[in-house]
């Protein structure tokens, strides 16, 4: 199975897409829409959790550096509304500010560079089939791993 193939994935999965970079929405919007997937987009994060409040998505993609909220407070407030949402989190700032799952609250966390697409296509695939498995959050996996490395 290529990077690409979305049969195992259910393409017809509504993920919410947001990113205050105009041009990046649109790339990811036209990636994601060709493999199948139904996609609403939010240039914000106030309007992503109005549209989040108003509707069922399998997966929200969020950029990290945007006005007003970020997307590490667009991630805690989904959280709090739904614990078990899939959530992928994408920024230029992921390896110099050292963001991971666990301390972004993300399920997965994407820097943006060149092979962003194949990263973004694989998780997108990934964190869809595990959705129908019901996964816990980051924040539950994490405390469940410090617990392991307590023992």
């Amino acid at each position: 199975m290529s990077d690409w193939d979305t049969r195992t994935a259910g393409p017809s999965a509504h993920i919410l897409l947001v990113d205050d970079n105009r041009l990046g929405l649109v790339a990811r919007k036209s990636v994601l829409e060709e493999l199948g997937y139904h996609i609403t987009t939010a240039s914000e994060g106030s309007t992503a959790l109005e549209l989040y409040g108003a509707g069922k998505f399998d997966l929200v993609i969020t950029d990290y550096k945007m006005p007003k909220m970020n997307g590490l407070e667009l991630i805690r407030r989904i959280r709090e509304r739904t614990a078990d949402a899939q959530i992928i989190l994408i920024s230029g700032y992921a390896d110099a500010l050292g963001m991971t799952e666990e301390n972004t609250g993300a399920d997965a966390v994407i820097p943006k560079s060149a092979n962003e697409v194949a990263q973004l296509v694989r998780c997108v695939n990934r964190l869809l089939r595990q959705g129908a498995q019901k996964k816990p959050p980051a924040r539950q996996r994490a405390r469940v791993k410090a617990k392991r490395q307590a023992r």
